[in-house]
């Protein structure tokens, strides 16, 4: 087994925690250490990879807890302070300065991720994550993430993410178990001097439209290839991580208004942001997702498994939790092939077919690498 350790931020008295999440991805198990010593086992419930949050739960009442800040307000050369728990250096508090906002350090692979971090040069190590970054009234600004270096530890610039995204997200999981990501449906890009000019700008403010998604949400509100969108309901964005943290906030459905640059013209359009597949529905998350059912983490078989074991489709079980499957008797290796007849090639086969037969008995057929007999387990979801 291998063990880490991070930090997180109590943020409502009754439990609710707020950490990163690569600090808590892929735990069996969590174990919250207070100030005071106390420890609880906490519940994750709910994690968003675009912007490396988590949330966290433990059943206790009474907590002492930080309260949200603006970080809308906070300035350059504003003094803050970093707390966490570096090296397992429980509850250490450096301090520094903001060096910078709305800064991207192209850290984070989801294919939506929000970079829009605050820049100090607040001490922060291994261990810091998920910790908070507070102004000097004691108020909660940012969560810290990461750090610039080329050794792994502290060498000048920490970041933080704004404590604005984190409520925003925080209330998404909490309401619907899931983030609500709006999108304008554009693609943008940094205005420098060489684009400015080849545009014939006065000045080099905005971001440029690059391409808009077809009948999306900015095509539909009369915005074009070429446009510079110069604020997100009345906040001016100059840089790529500004226009993408501002729209963040919003959710699928939510009106936003955009005043741009049209050839020399200012106009100001109302767009209606969608999610990313296209509608301004919600997406609720299930109160019981059926992958937490199942207390399984799936793993499609790469091109070489499947020669080497002679299957042209399957699907491995790459960790047991508690749940379903572990009660039926199946172990951490096996290779799903069939279930209810039906061949199985993704994690998404599974839950869907999960989904879909709520209820009802199904069966599973499949077998053990280094066995090669073929088993059949079956039980009611």
């Amino acid at each position: 087994q291998r063990m880490s350790s991070g930090s997180g931020v109590i943020i409502s008295e009754d439990g609710y925690i707020v950490s990163n999440n690569h600090v808590i991805n892929g735990a069996d198990e969590i174990e919250i250490v207070l100030n005071d010593k106390r420890t609880f086992s906490a519940s994750v419930i709910g994690t968003d990879p675009t912007t490396d949050l988590a949330l966290l739960k433990v059943e206790e009442k009474g907590l002492p807890f930080l309260k949200f800040g603006n970080s809308d307000n906070i300035q350059v050369g504003e003094w803050v302070l970093a707390v966490g728990n570096p090296f397992n250096l429980t509850s250490t508090v450096t301090a520094g300065i903001v060096s910078a906002k709305a800064r991207s350090i192209n850290i984070l692979d989801d294919k939506y991720r929000i970079e829009s971090f605050i820049q100090t040069d607040a001490v922060v190590n291994p261990g810091n994550s998920g910790g908070a970054l507070i102004n000097t009234l004691g108020d909660l600004v940012g969560i810290n993430t990461a750090i610039q270096s080329q050794t792994g530890s502290y060498i000048g610039y920490s970041f933080a993410i704004p404590v604005n995204i984190v409520k925003k997200v925080m209330d998404d999981l909490l309401k619907y178990g899931k983030v609500q990501r709006g999108f304008i449906g554009v693609s943008i890009r940094d205005i420098d001097a060489a684009l400015a000019k080849e545009l014939n700008l006065n000045k080099i403010e905005g971001v440029y439209v690059a391409d808009l998604t077809p009948g999306g949400s900015a095509e539909d509100a009369g915005i074009q290839k070429g446009d510079v969108i110069l604020k997100v309901n009345g906040v001016a964005v100059n840089s790529a991580s500004e226009l993408q943290e501002q729209v963040g906030r919003f959710r699928p459905g939510d009106r936003v208004a955009i005043v741009l640059n049209s050839d020399g013209d200012t106009e100001e359009l109302n767009v209606i942001l969608r999610n990313k597949e296209g509608t301004t529905s919600i997406i609720k998350r299930e109160k019981k997702e059926i992958m937490t059912v199942l207390g399984a983490e799936f793993e499609e078989l790469s091109e070489n498994e499947k020669r080497e074991i002679g299957l042209t489709h399957g699907v491995k079980i790459k960790r047991l939790k508690e749940g379903k499957l572990r009660y039926t008797g199946l172990r951490e290796g096996f290779i799903i092939t069939h279930i209810n007849k039906r061949s199985i090639e993704s994690p998404q086969d599974i839950a869907a077919i999960f989904k879909k037969n709520k209820g009802n008995i199904v069966g599973i057929e499949g077998f053990y690498p280094d066995d090669g007999t073929k088993y059949y387990y079956g039980f009611s979801i």
